[in-house]
């Protein structure tokens, strides 16, 4: 009896020992499940940009995703036909107001904005982001002010101002291309000097973190990224990364994996480590992309269809949850 006890004994504080690592993990997997997102942006049923984008890799990197599609289209506008619904300020309230009247908006720790087409809708995006604030102080807002890009305006004019003055303003992290960030901070862009004027306007305004994903300042065979952060105590961080260019074809959707996949990193790593690890994902999904487009295309025999330009963004899961860097970024 006695040995049968002391077997029991031993058994026992293995049990609870157990338990114990099993409570630890637990409580590991439930601080991921914590990290959620409302992501406002546009949503198409074929193809990936928007929220069909950001949405699966923010998953795989361990954040609830909540969507409110801005626009819900058959195909991105790279199509000869796209149709389908723009959702107005009046049906975004309606939608936010019913998260709100569930005390679901007090979840969110994180909130991502990307296309929007109407200017009062921007607005209200705005409403929204402070009521988010209201129950969380700390929420982390990325702003990608998606406007326009090879110096063309693919939105209204109108939404400029609403950005520069109300939206920008808010968030904590902006990830602008050259383009919108030339547009918002009144900054040609000509040289390095330029890019980080252009951060100081972000940052004079309340931005904590600003990312170029890329500019024309590389040459023939590479682009350059750019992060400038300025700390708590007023401190800045430099950063820049040379990426290769992909000749020949323009990739949709692009812009919208980069904030989705930066704001993941960002919440756990520091920012230069988010940087390298963002744009390795991205470069992946970019490579695997490039490899299945038909071989005349590769040899410019003709230029890529829509369809074959989409980002094999599922066919590159296990480079989205554990990203090989081979791009260092370089500290200033």
């Amino acid at each position: 009896m006695q040995a049968i006890s002391i077997i029991s004994s031993v058994n026992s504080s293995r049990f609870v020992a157990t338990l114990s690592c099993f409570a630890r993990k637990m409580s590991s997997s439930t601080q991921n499940l914590q990290k959620r997102v409302l992501s406002i942006q546009s949503h198409v049923v074929h193809g990936y940009v928007g929220n069909k984008s950001a949405t699966f890799p923010l998953q795989l990197l361990g954040f609830e995703v909540d969507a409110i599609n801005s626009v819900q289209f058959s195909c991105h506008t790279g199509y000869k036909v796209f149709k389908g619904q723009v959702l107005n300020e009046t049906q975004l309230d309606d939608v936010f107001n019913g998260l709100v009247a569930n005390d679901l908006h007090s979840k969110y720790t994180h909130l991502l904005t990307g296309y929007v087409g109407n200017v009062n809708f921007l607005q209200n995006i705005g409403a929204i982001i402070k009521k988010l604030r209201e129950t969380n102080p700390n929420l982390v807002y990325l702003c990608d002010p998606v406007m326009g890009d090879d110096d063309f305006m693919y939105v209204p004019k109108e939404l400029l101002p609403i950005y520069r003055d109300e939206i920008v303003p808010l968030s904590n992290i902006s990830t602008p291309n050259q383009f919108e960030a030339e547009l918002l901070t009144d900054v040609k862009i000509k040289e390095e000097s330029d890019v980080w004027k252009a951060c100081q306007w972000f940052h004079e305004k309340g931005v904590s973190t600003v990312v170029l994903s890329s500019t024309t300042l590389g040459n023939e065979k590479e682009l350059l990224a750019y992060l400038s952060h300025r700390t708590n105590k007023n401190e800045s961080q430099q950063y820049i990364l040379s990426i290769p260019k992909v000749e020949g074809i323009r990739f949709t959707g692009t812009g919208d994996l980069f904030a989705a996949l930066f704001m993941a990193h960002a919440s756990e790593k520091d920012v230069g480590e988010a940087f390298e690890k963002t744009i390795a994902s991205l470069q992946a999904v970019i490579r695997r992309t490039y490899e299945s487009v038909p071989e005349e295309v590769k040899k410019r025999e003709r230029k890529a269809l829509p369809w074959e330009r989409e980002l094999k963004i599922v066919q590159s899961k296990r480079d989205i949850e554990e990203p090989k860097v081979e791009l260092k970024a370089r500290k200033l």
